[in-house]
């Protein structure tokens, strides 16, 4: 079952090409968002292991 694509297509393209030279296949969009999928529910998981029912910046630090 496919997924709900979690970044703005366009804008991710076009920072692609100008930082990097590179065009962005569908694929890789797919991979960035299953990324930014793992990412969150780190982030959440850190939250809520504080107690809180808010992301705040620092639940994606990693630390």
């Amino acid at each position: 079952m496919e997924q709900e694509t979690l970044v703005v297509v366009s804008k991710l393209k076009k920072y692609v090409k100008s930082a990097h030279g590179l065009n962005t296949s569908a694929t890789a969009i797919s991979a960035i968002s299953e990324a930014v999928r793992k990412v969150c529910d780190e982030a959440a998981a850190q939250a809520k292991s504080d107690g809180r029912k808010t992301l705040l910046d620092r639940d994606f630090q990693g630390d």
